[in-house]
Formats: C-alpha cells, sequence, structure tokens
C-alpha cells in the first residue's frame, strides 16, 4: 500500500493558470466588441456640407461703403459730348476758371470731354493712402471713352465727406467704329474702369475695440442657420451667450479678455464650420426656360401626362392662267395647308422624392424640355405635390 508520505504526481507547470487564465484573456476581446458600438456613437459625426462663417454671414459694423462724385474725362478722339451738353461745357469752364482762365461755356467745344460719374466700393478698415479701383460711366451724350483721362475727382459719401481722389487713364474694355453708312460696337465703351486710381483719404471711423456685445447678420436669413450659428459660436467661445435674436442676427457677449483683442476672438469666429439651411425653392425664369431646383425641394406622389401639340401652317398661292389669246384674266388665289400633330405620351407616375436626386431622375423620366418643366411645375404645384416655393422670376 502506498504511505501517507507518497507524493501525488506534481501538475505540469502552468496547468492551472491557463484553466483560470482563459476566461480572463477573451475579457478583453469581448470589452473590444461590447465597447465598440458606444465609442462609434459618441464619436463626432463630420458635416456633409459645413461652410466658414464668415462666406455665410458679417459681423455688426464691418461693412462697404460707397462713394461718387463728378469728373470730367478729357483726351477724348472726337467721341466725347455734343455742344448741346450744356453741364459738360459749365464744368470745362468752371475748372478753366479756378486754373485763372476765364472762358465763356457758350465759347468751348466739348467733342474731347465727356461728364462722367465716378464710383467706388470704400471696403471697412480700409486706411488713409490705401489705392482702390474706380468705374468711370459716362454722363453725357459721349459715343466713347477710350483714351481718356480722368481728371482729379473727389469721391464723397452720403455725409458729403471726402472719402478719396480718383485720377488716371481709363482702361475701357470695348470699342466703337464708325463709317459713313455703318458702324462697329463691341461691349460698353462709355464705361471704363481705373485699377486703383483712387486713393483713400479719410477712414470710415468704426467703433470697434472695447465692445460688450458684438452681432453677427447673416447674408440669407433663417432661423435654422441662426440657431446652429449660435450653437457653434458657444462651443467654441464658452460663456459667451451668444443667441439668436431672429432669423439673421445671432447676438453674442465678448469676454473681458477680449474686449482690447476684437480682432482675434472675430478670426477665430470667422473660422468656425456651419451646415446652413435653407427653404427649398424651384427658380423659374421664363424669359430664358431656365428651372432651378433646391437641394430641400421635395415630392409627393403624382401621376403626370403632358402632351405635345404641334401646329404647321404652309401658305401658298395657285395662279390660275387663261389660254393663249384668251379673254380671261389671270386669278390667284390663296391656298392653306394645316397640319396637326400631337404627341402620344402616356401617363407617367412619378414617385415620392425625399431627395435632389429623385427629383431629377422623375424629371428626367419624363423627357421634357425645360420649357416644358415650367408649365409641369405649375401644376404640380398647383396639385399640392410640390413642397417648397415655387418662384418665378
Amino acid at each position: 500500500m502506498p504511505s501517507e508520505n507518497t507524493k501525488k504526481p506534481a501538475r505540469p507547470e502552468g496547468t492551472g493558470r491557463e484553466k483560470s487564465a482563459g476566461p480572463a484573456g477573451l475579457f478583453p476581446v469581448f470589452l473590444v466588441f461590447l465597447l465598440f458600438p458606444i465609442i462609434a456613437v459618441f464619436l463626432p459625426a463630420t458635416d456633409a456640407f459645413a461652410i466658414r462663417l464668415k462666406e455665410l454671414a458679417t459681423f455688426e459694423g464691418v461693412r462697404v461703403n460707397q462713394i461718387l462724385g463728378y469728373g470730367l474725362v478729357v483726351g477724348l478722339n472726337g467721341t466725347g459730348d455734343k455742344d448741346q451738353t450744356g453741364f459738360t461745357r459749365q464744368s470745362l469752364s468752371n475748372l478753366l476758371k479756378r486754373m485763372d482762365i476765364a472762358v465763356a461755356p457758350s465759347a468751348l467745344k466739348v467733342k474731347n470731354v465727356a461728364a462722367v460719374m465716378v464710383t467706388a466700393d470704400l471696403p471697412p478698415f480700409v486706411k488713409p493712402g490705401t489705392k482702390i479701383d474706380i468705374l468711370v460711366s459716362s454722363l453725357g451724350d459721349a459715343t466713347s471713352l477710350q483714351g481718356g483721362t480722368l481728371l482729379i475727382t473727389s469721391l464723397k459719401g452720403m455725409d458729403n465727406q471726402v472719402y478719396a481722389m480718383a485720377q488716371g487713364p481709363l482702361s475701357v474694355g470695348g470699342f466703337q467704329i464708325t463709317g459713313a453708312a455703318a458702324a462697329v460696337q463691341k461691349n460698353h465703351p462709355t464705361v471704363g474702369r481705373i485699377v486703383q486710381g483712387a486713393t483713400v483719404e479719410r477712414e470710415v471711423p468704426i467703433r470697434w475695440q472695447g465692445k460688450d456685445t458684438l452681432s453677427v447678420k447673416l447674408g440669407q436669413p433663417d432661423f435654422t442657420t441662426a440657431a446652429r450659428v449660435a450653437e457653434a459660436i458657444n462651443a467654441a467661445l464658452p460663456g459667451s451667450g451668444a443667441k439668436p435674436l431672429d432669423a439673421s442676427t445671432v447676438e453674442l457677449a465678448v469676454p473681458a479678455n477680449f474686449r482690447d483683442n476684437l480682432a482675434v476672438m472675430v478670426a477665430n469666429l470667422e473660422n468656425l464650420d456651419v451646415e446652413p439651411d435653407a427653404v427649398g425653392k424651384v427658380i423659374i425664369d421664363e424669359r430664358t426656360g431656365t428651372v432651378v431646383v433646391g437641394e430641400n425641394v421635395k415630392l409627393s406622389t403624382v401621376a403626370v401626362a403632358h402632351g405635345n401639340l404641334s401646329v404647321q401652317i404652309r401658305e401658298g398661292f395657285d395662279v390660275n392662267q387663261p389660254g393663249p389669246f384668251g379673254q380671261g384674266q389671270t386669278a390667284i388665289t390663296p391656298n392653306t395647308d394645316i397640319n396637326l400633330e400631337e404627341g402620344s405620351d402616356q401617363v407617367l407616375l412619378i414617385e415620392r422624392s425625399t431627395n435632389i436626386n429623385d427629383v431629377v431622375k422623375a424629371l428626367n423620366a419624363i423627357g421634357v424640355t425645360p420649357r416644358d418643366l415650367i408649365m409641369i411645375f405649375q401644376a404640380i404645384k398647383a396639385a399640392g405635390a410640390l413642397h417648397g416655393e415655387l418662384e418665378i422670376i
């Protein structure tokens, strides 16, 4: 009999650990598969069509101002205003008078001179000494401004303050050639442009630094877009309290650390990505036959039958000529031939469309021209199956 001190066969090293470690070794694998859906849910979704805020809106006070002035263009080759244009002669007389040359307006010939209006856009925050582009347009009956030079002209704002001074040779993107019995013209030779032709003399006052609140103005008013802009601003700038006041205005509080450095805050905000929203629209231009369908336009199920009617009318004359040496007279009788053809299109069922791709496929299945689509869209809208605004321009 074996003694009590007889030792049992020793287990292979590591056997016990392998049995207990089996489930423990699989636990991380199960944990990965269990947590993967949860992680996928909390991953941030990428915007399919996000646009920077600077393309959607402007900030309060940051705007373009229009300025204009009245001037004279000289050096024209006989294409200036006619002598009957009294204000051109008067302006030239006043100009010469300021140069100590007294000439009566009635004694002046202005065929080489043209009265013009000079317009320009004054960007925000532009400083004195900056060059801006100007547009020069004929005010009288000049036929061309080609080769002309604009004399120094002051450009004023609506407050009657001078903001820029303009002068320089014109660049005209057209020409006119006139002969004794014919004329050839390309584009508009009575409008010219001078690149960097005006020098800014006064800055538009804008209260910028030290503001407690700031307003964001949307270019296309929309309540949904305004709410998304406020949400994006609050996420990027906690504590700003951004809120939409209406469909086009979002107001936020300027944090204390940005009140003296507002440009940095605006630079960060204008690069925020926002997905805009808009009302579904169908734009129809009956003059050109253009049809534009917006992204959010949807169609309910509807049956459409569009028949094409073609009418051809040919007018002719039958001549009845009497025989030789006859006593009769030649008779001419009208002859009209009318041909009527009607298309044999069948009724097509357009299924419910939930996106722009389905709308396009349904319309292409009808196989009609853009002119026909104008009438079809109006009929679908009248039937209540077009979910979106129908706008005719």
